[in-house]
């Protein structure tokens, strides 16, 4: 069977809940359907056979991403090596680190004085000049597949730049154009928009229309009011969006991160979030990638509470996203950081682990974005924890501002009227190594540490930011920058510092400890299945409030995990008697252990093995 014949099975094994999808979504406009089908055909031809054979590949291994052997990091091009062929160049570093699985941030064709920080593209098929071109994405990419690194790229599909074509012809009066965006001719419709849809930058970008003078039309602007918010009930639009991000994943993108998900659809009186013909788009999405595509994973970017993220997932008949970020773990170990206390880590953890499927999160400490506090806060509200003064709290922990904290981080969007905002800072800065000094620089080192152990043991993908591995510090050049100097968050997407990279052999450096320390634990994980992303994990209870434990199982291998949360040692009950610790590679037969502060232990055991009778 040729590779076209096989491609034209998937799509008539698709076919009729796509149609059936399509034609709800748009009132039975089958011209458009058929465009659209039409469209994934011309997407299939263009696909080059290296990548088909990658699909057929993966298609007989269809949970390759589940391994534990897979550790990701993110990074800027140009922070990281200035162009794509710089990354190409220093694709031995990124092996060293372990890492075979890149996600590259937005590198798209901007503005450069309307970036924001490539989330406002004016062109999805043109690389931002100065990072290189389009050729120079598929030779990376291709040549990151012969080394076996899998490379992921973001897709912003809610909005574009005010400096894209359809913008640009949107703006000179074309009417088809227009029928892309939401124009208005007057404020009656925005206004009522406004009472029901919430602010995404009440601060830096209030209000979620912008008026356009020269055109004397008003504009729907959920983030900035530089980014045109796409009209997804207009057919055209998926089409074209579809066809775009084929075009990405044609050029070799193994992963395709669906930026800011949950906006792309919107309805007059409703917060316009999570509306179900956001999961009919994102169906329709899941099965134009398994008919052109099939090898290409969907990362959806929810940053939302749980019970509203797990729905991305789809269900196991029919799935959506692949992967999805684990947003709420993330800021749920920060907070769990400053106030010494498990609890709430623990019951967030035991949501995820409950989900069925084995779904699959990405994992992560820090990213390109600020730390927002998206906690469950009625349920700690029960400790005492309201809401605002709770906020105010870990937000002054994490900025040094708390008595004894020798936390770094900067603000985001401080909106004293509601006591809220958001943090910035890279993660040895928020764990204190850039304010120790003497004996706190190992303290400050083995939270560090502690914290990735945690990130390696959760269930999923763990994905470092590029940095992190050397220990690097918040650099507050962006203060100067009077393109930047408004948004905190390049206060954590400072350029790469190769000089300290140079030091990660030297265990006499902070820089070779962590290093070093983390490649251990790397290796150990993908050295033990009981890490695989779809290994059974629950949690269990330590006894102690500041100590979090983890079970996993997968197969004959048991493996328990311990955290301590505070800077005080503790003793507990040993949970796994006559385990080995992985960290020294000896037998544990003592009844108790004693946690350092911010100490850990990954034990782990075979069921039945002969030194277990």
């Amino acid at each position: 069977m040729s590779d076209i014949e096989k491609m034209e099975q998937r799509l008539q094994t698709c076919y009729d809940e796509l149609k059936w999808l399509y034609c709800e979504l748009y009132h039975n406009d089958m011209h458009a359907f058929e465009y659209f089908i039409e469209m994934l055909r011309r997407s299939y031809r263009e696909r080059r056979p290296s990548l088909r054979a990658l699909d057929e590949k993966r298609l007989v291994e269809p949970g390759w991403y589940y391994s534990n052997k897979l550790l990701g990091m993110m990074l800027y091009v140009d922070a990281f090596a200035g162009t794509l062929k710089g990354v190409q160049e220093n694709l031995p570093y990124l092996q060293e680190c372990g890492v075979n699985y890149l996600h590259l941030m937005p590198l798209l064709k901007t503005v450069r004085e309307r970036s924001d920080g490539g989330y406002a593209v004016a062109d999805f098929r043109t690389v931002q000049p100065e990072l290189g071109t389009m050729e120079d994405l598929e030779e990376l990419a291709e040549v990151c597949h012969k080394k076996g690194i899998s490379l992921c790229l973001d897709f912003v599909m809610n909005h574009t730049s005010e400096d894209h074509p359809w913008a640009k012809a949107a703006r000179a009066g074309d009417p088809v154009a227009r029928s892309r965006y939401f124009f208005f001719d007057d404020w009656e419709i925005p206004n009522l928009y406004e009472q029901t849809v919430p602010q995404v930058f009440p601060t830096t970008a209030p209000g979620n229309f912008t008026y356009l003078d020269d055109c004397g039309k008003i504009v729907m602007t959920f983030f900035y009011p530089y980014q045109w918010d796409l009209n997804y009930a207009n057919p055209m639009v998926l089409n074209d969006m579809t066809e775009n991000l084929l075009f990405l994943a044609n050029r070799g993108m193994d992963v395709i991160r669906l930026d800011a998900i949950p906006y792309i659809w919107k309805q007059l009186g409703t917060d316009c979030r999570n509306l179900p013909q956001v999961h009919t788009l994102a169906r329709i999405l899941n099965l134009a990638c398994a008919i052109v595509c099939p090898s290409v994973l969907l990362l959806g970017e929810v940053v939302m509470e749980p019970q509203k993220v797990a729905p991305y997932f789809g269900t196991p008949e029919k799935p959506e996203c692949h992967m999805l970020y684990n947003v709420t773990t993330m800021c749920t170990t920060w907070h769990t950081l400053a106030t010494r206390d498990v609890r709430l880590l623990r019951r967030q953890l035991e949501q995820v682990f409950a989900l069925p499927g084995n779904p699959l999160f990405q994992n992560y400490l820090r990213c390109h974005d600020d730390i927002g506090w998206g906690l469950d806060f009625p349920w700690i509200s029960q400790f005492g924890n309201l809401e605002v003064p709770h906020k105010r709290y870990l937000n002054d922990w994490f900025t040094g501002r708390w008595p004894g904290s020798l936390s770094r981080g900067e603000l985001y969007n401080d909106d004293p009227r509601l006591g809220d905002a958001r943090l910035c800072g890279t993660t040895a800065s928020l764990c204190g190594l850039e304010a120790a000094e003497g004996g706190e620089v190992e303290k400050a080192l083995q939270c560090d540490c502690m914290l990735h152990a945690l990130l390696l043991t959760l269930s999923g993908l763990p994905v470092l930011y590029s940095g992190d591995e050397i220990g690097q510090l918040n650099d507050y050049s962006y203060h100067d920058d009077p393109e930047k100097r408004e948004d905190s968050r390049y206060l954590h997407r400072g350029r790469f510092r190769w000089d300290l990279a140079a030091l990660r052999l030297d265990e006499k450096t902070v820089q070779g400890r962590l290093f070093q320390a983390l490649r251990h634990l790397e290796i150990l994980r993908a050295e033990h299945e009981a890490f695989r992303a779809d290994a059974s994990a629950s949690i269990f209870d330590t006894g102690s409030e500041k100590i979090l434990g983890i079970h996993r199982q997968f197969g004959e291998e048991w493996f328990t995990a311990l955290f301590n949360f505070s800077e005080e040692k503790w003793t507990i009950e040993n949970p796994a008697a006559g385990a080995f610790d992985l960290l020294t590679g000896k037998r544990v037969l003592r009844k108790t252990l004693v946690l350092g502060g911010y100490g850990f232990f990954w034990l782990a055991k075979k069921i039945g093995s002969r030194n277990e009778q």
